[in-house]
Parts: structure tokens; sequence; C-alpha cells
């Protein structure tokens, strides 16, 4: 069967919004083929997703990134029986006319009008269409970086389980069958009475009401002979006939871009698998406040949002559990276990799950408005433990579902398990952890004290807000060095092995630059001297690539011919601006905390989270995105909020330790801060206006104090 021969696909709307009466038009998307009947008024964005063609977009359908751009095609398309034409879609908005009148050299270069190029996300169906997707436009799969580290990590899980044998009842002694197993369980677990007590040990347990329901049956069935799984030692939820050695477990954390989720052996520690991928609430918002207005402003916002992620949830522990069912010997050799090879997923029977505190309220499907308004209160701030079945979670139905404490306003459970993997109170030196991303949190402190904060750094650091600033996927360049003589770039390109300059592989491979890439782009400018310290481009340089485009001042990295979209990639003077806003923001919250604990500098940096595992630290505290810090004492070190949850999952001793931790931690919110302004500004220049930043001074040794820093230093 071709592509055109596949039966359409009709897309609704939910049902409680349907309009009985609304029109269904054809639209076809090319080049992939996907065609289906969809309601009038719909988005094509909207359109393309239900038919599983994505369409690349940044700002949260805001018409500001431009990634989504679309062809209306014209004419009679006999193949299809449709007349195709620009009448057929909703005029061009104003926010979309406002984007293309900034960017006429854009349109000329492609020999595009305005109506015939549309953006995605505003144009809107009202008749039948053909639709070309442009290679730019095409969403590619991110590249997932929230790989799980090697760590020594205690066992004691929750759940354990216990061989229990039974006398079958009889008329002399015909005792209920709950009762016979918990008093066969007394003795498994070794429960023993005080002299004081008065009632058994085994009336202390419980058994869940859905594992109650098979009961009787299950102990037939196995002889009165079973392996009975017991969570925290007071509350049976599982009985399995005959001897069962393993439990099993899941440990997941829920980023605002991307989620991760490891299943692990609950006996042995072995991880036994790890998936990943994109949050799916990606698409009604990049970051956390757009996810908290969609949720306000839509009647099932909320539900929509937690739908999603318990979806994609289900997902990957199908697709771990099938991972593990079919490691290769190699890979069960290695490890401390060896899995049956028909595991299911319903033999899941806990999980740990951290995420930011927005992701925190959407998973637990507690409504988000209050965190976006001010004061922005949380509903919970402590860990959680429910049953998978009311989270709708494909576990065990009687398995139990922990979720770590949050603990201020946006900083969350994620923080907590970076807490708990990286144990900065446990410690003599000052620690300073970063969870960089959209919404970058921070831990700062030791054994006797820790402060935390977060700030919202926007989404340009992953790609948004930038020219030709995309995710970590094939095309998009993840290096970048410039060469400070000649001014000549060299790049890597994810997909790609090596540097553009190495081999000839690189001709039409990039399509844009993702946030490493970023990071490195603009570092890269300032160490050259290509913009100076206030990020502004120097024009007397004697070089080709340092051009005037339609928004200012430029450096073009890649040439057309190098790209894939067959236009030059250059960054920008708004694009240095977009990453000097952001690297402000973070830079600043991380000195609020530091003058907060009478401190110059940390003794350690770490980094965590995947997008800051990949950062380039020496360039990161060049343009000043972190404080200044003997460079050997900055670390990556990797998803510490998923390691954090696995480390939680296989030692329930760690839940209780990061409770009272978190109990402790001291909160500043940034915007209560009276010098938070003015700070704020002395972090936007390169790296900072007035601290010295000795440890990467030798990469900016004519470096000249900025005479406007007296205006924002106070006294």
């Amino acid at each position: 069967m071709t592509t055109d021969d596949r039966p359409q696909t009709v897309v609704n709307r939910p049902s409680s919004i349907v309009n009985p009466m609304t029109q269904k038009h054809t639209i076809i998307l090319q080049p992939s083929g996907s065609r289906g009947q969809v309601e009038e008024g719909m988005s094509v964005r909207s359109a393309a997703r239900e038919l599983g063609v994505e369409i690349e977009s940044i700002c949260a359908e805001n018409a500001t990134c431009g990634k989504c751009m679309v062809l209306i095609e014209e004419g009679r398309f006999e193949k299809y029986n449709i007349d195709s034409k620009q009448e057929n879609v909703s005029p061009v908005s104003t926010e979309e006319a406002a984007y293309f009148a900034r960017r006429p050299k854009l349109l000329k270069d492609k020999g595009w009008e305005v109506g015939q190029v549309r953006l995605s996300c505003q144009c809107k169906i009202q008749g039948d269409v053909l639709i070309n997707v442009p290679e730019e436009s095409r969403g590619n799969k991110q590249i997932v970086r929230k790989s799980a580290t090697e760590r020594a990590i205690e066992v004691k899980p929750s759940v354990r389980k216990y061989l229990v044998t039974m006398t079958p009842p009889n008329l002399e002694r015909p005792i209920a069958d709950w009762e016979r197993l918990a008093k066969g369980l007394e003795t498994s677990m070794a429960l023993v009475r005080g002299t004081e007590e008065k009632l058994p040990r085994w009336y202390e347990l419980n058994i869940d009401y859905q594992c109650l329901r098979s009961l009787s049956s299950t102990l037939r069935e196995a002889k009165w002979n079973v392996t009975v799984s017991v969570w925290q030692d007071k509350e049976v939820i599982e009985v399995q006939a005959g001897y069962v050695e393993d439990s099993y477990g899941a440990a997941v954390d829920i980023g605002s871009t991307t989620v991760a989720l490891y299943l692990c052996n609950l006996r042995t520690g072995e991880m036994l698998a790890a998936e990943s991928e994109m949050n799916p609430q990606i698409v009604y918002g990049e970051d956390v406040m757009s996810r908290i207005q969609y949720a306000i402003e839509n009647k099932d916002g909320l539900e929509k949002l937690h739908k999603a992620i318990i979806s994609t949830l289900n997902k990957l522990l199908k697709q771990a559990v099938k991972s593990a069912n079919t490691r290769t010997p190699e890979e069960i050799a290695s490890g401390t276990s060896t899995p049956r090879n028909d595991m299911k997923v319903e033999e899941i029977l806990e999980m740990v799950l951290v995420g930011n505190s927005t992701m925190h309220h959407v998973l637990l499907n507690l409504h988000p408005k209050d965190l976006g308004l001010a004061p922005f209160v949380p509903t919970i701030h402590k860990s959680m433990d429910i049953k998978a079945r009311e989270l709708g979670l494909h576990i065990n139905p009687s398995g139990n579902i922990h979720v770590l404490p949050t603990i201020a306003s946006f900083v969350g459970a994620d923080t907590s398990a970076m807490i708990v993997a990286e144990e900065p109170h446990k410690q003599d030196e000052n620690w300073l952890l970063i969870d960089v991303g959209t919404n970058a949190e921070l831990i700062l402190g030791n054994r006797k004290r820790l402060v935390c904060t977060s700030t919202p750094t926007g989404p340009a650091l992953e790609g948004a807000h930038v020219e030709y600033g995309m995710r970590a996927a094939p095309g998009a360049m993840e290096r970048i060095e410039i060469n400070e003589n000649t001014l000549e770039p060299k790049y890597k390109v994810i997909g790609v092995t090596g540097w553009n300059t190495e081999h000839a592989e690189f001709k039409g491979q990039v399509k844009g630059i993702c946030g490493s890439a970023i990071i490195d782009g603009v570092a890269e400018l300032f160490r050259a001297g290509i913009v100076d310290s206030r990020g502004k481009f120097k024009t007397g340089l004697e070089s080709t690539r340092i051009r005037k485009g339609e928004s200012g001042w430029e450096y073009v990295i890649a040439w057309a011919e190098e790209t894939s979209i067959g236009r030059d990639i250059p960054m920008t003077q708004q694009d240095v601006r977009q990453i000097q806003l952001a690297k402000a923001a973070l830079f600043t919250a991380a000195r609020t905390l530091l003058n907060r604990s009478g401190l110059e500098s940390p003794d350690k940096i770490i980094l965590a989270g995947g997008f800051g595992s990949y950062i380039d630290k020496e360039k990161a505290m060049l343009i000043g995105l972190i404080p200044d810090c003997e460079l050997e004492n900055v670390y990556a070190v990797g998803n510490a909020a998923g390691d954090g949850a696995r480390i939680a999952l296989l030692n329930v001793e760690k839940r209780n330790e990061i409770d009272e931790v978190t109990r402790k931690v001291e909160r500043f919110e940034l915007p209560t801060d009276p010098e938070f302004q003015n700070q704020f500004m002395l972090a936007t220049s390169f790296p900072h206006m007035s601290e010295p930043f000795p440890h990467i001074a030798h990469l900016i040794p004519n470096r000249v104090a900025d005479p406007m820093a007296k205006n924002f230093m106070g006294k």
C-alpha cells in the first residue's frame, strides 16, 4: 500500500466542545502524504499533530519563533480530488504579518509571498487544502540526554517479598483467608509481640482492597504456598502463587521538556532499562508558566495536560518492560540478576516520581493556577503515597506511587531528588547545585544550612527566541569555536562525526543551533572580540561573516550551501541579547543566595540536568552564566533528579531523610529582593559588569572596568 492509498483519518475535537453542525475539511500534508478530515477552525499545526506530523515550534504558538512555517499550495489536485487555495484558510493574522514584515529578505530569498507562506500555529482550516511542510519546519525527534549515572546505592526497598506456607482451613479451624495469611506473615516477617502488647502483631498488617478481592482464589490455586509482597512492612499489595524472588519498580523524572524513566529490580538494585521521551505537554506550552496559563484559560486544560503525561508514562513503562525482556545475553551477563523474558508491566509494584512544582501538580491532577498567581502558593509541599489505580498508571493496581516533596513555589520535587543524589546537606564545603533549564532551580549550602531559589531563564537556553535555535536533534549544531585571528568558525553537528572543517560530509547537514552551541557561540563571539562586554557587535572588523542583517548586526556561522534549509545560519544581535537576559537571571539568582549566605563564591558548582551536562563550563563562566569558581571544582552530574528518584525508589530510608531535609531548607523569592533589579543589570554584561572572575581572566586579557557599573552598585 502506498502512502496515498492509506485510509483517511478523521480528527475530532473532545466531545464536550464539538458542535454537531461544524463542517469538516480535507487536509493533505506533504511530503509525508498524511491526510485526514479535520474540523473547521482547527489550526494547521494542531491538525498536523493529530495526523501524526510534527511541525516545529518553540514559542508556545505565540507567532514569535517562526519555526512552524508552511506553504499553502494553490490549484486543483485530481489525485486527491480537492481544490486547494489560500482562501481555504483563515486570513493572515496581525501577528503573522508583523513576523514576516520583519524578515523581507527571508521571503525574497525563498521566493515566497505572505499568504502563500503561513505560520501553522495561526493559520486555521476553512476548506480543503494541500499544505507543504518545508524542511526547516519539520519536527525532529529530540535527542533526550537524561541517561542514568553509575551510583553505589544501598538497597532497602519499601516493597519486600515473604514466602508463606499455610495449613489449609478445615472444620476445626475455619479461620478466614486474610487472618490465616496474616498469621503466616507474622512468622515469615519475624513480627514478635512485646509482653506489654495485648494484640498479636499481625493485627497491624493491612491488605489492599484490590489485592483482597483475588486473595481467596490465589491461595487455593497455589495450594496455600504463596509469595506475599508487603509495602513498608504494613500493607500487603500482591499475593503470588509459589516462590517468586524478584520485585520491580520504576523511577521517573518528569521534566518540562523531557521525561526519563528507569526500570529497576527492587531486590538487587539493578537497572533493567531506561527510556525517555519528549514531554507531550510541550504542545500546550514550552515553559511552566505557559502551561499554567493554558490550564487557567481552557476549561479542560488541566485534564488535557494530566492525561498527556499519564499516557506518556504508561507508554514508557511498556517500552521499558519490553527493553528489559529483550536484553542481549551480554547485557544480562553484565548485571547482577537475569530478568525473565516474560515480565509484565503489572508486575511493577512501585514508582517514585519527581518533577518541578508545575509538573508535580499536573501529574497529581491538582490545578496549578495558584502557582501562577502571587503569592505563588502550591497545593502541597509534603511527599505523597498514592495508589497506582488512582492516577491511571498501568502498573499493579495495588502498587504505590511515591512523589517526593516540593520545597518552594518553583523549587520542586526534582530539586528534592537532586539533594538526595548529591547530598549537599552532608558536606562541610559550600556547594552550589544548579538545575539549568527554562526554569532554573538552585540550592546552596552545606550540613549547617541550605538555601534555595528559582528563576525563569526563559527558553532561549534551549533554542527558543533565538533566530535559528532548535532543540537537540539531528542537524543541530552542538559545539561552536571561532578562530580569534581569522574570525572563521568551526562547528559540530548532532548526527555527524567530527568538526565541519574535517570532511565534506557536513554539506547540507546543518539545520539550526541547539542550547549548548548557543552558549558556545555567544562565548566565542565575546572571546574573539566580535562582540564587546555589553554584547554589542563591533562593526569595524574585517570579515565577510560580520554583516548587517534584517534585524541588525549578525555573525554567519554556516553559509547557505552548508545547510539543509538553504539559508545562511547566523547568530544575531537579538540572539546575543536573549542569552544576556537568560544568563543574567541565572547569575543573579546564584549571587542572591551567595550574598544571603555571606559568601563571595561557592567551593563547588554542580550542574545538573540533561542540558547542564552538555554545557562547556569554561564558556558558561566566560559569559557569566555561573559564578566564578575553580574550574576543576565545576562538575556536570547528568540527570541528578532522575538519579535521586532512583535512589529513593531503592532505599526507603532516603525518603524519610529528604522529608526532614526539605523542611529545613530556607527559601528566597527573588521578586522580594530589593537588590534584584540592580544585580540583574550588573549581570547582563560579559561576564559581569563589576565582578572580577579571576578564573577565566586569561581568556579576556584586555578587560577594562565598565563605567556604568557604579550606577547599579549602590553605596
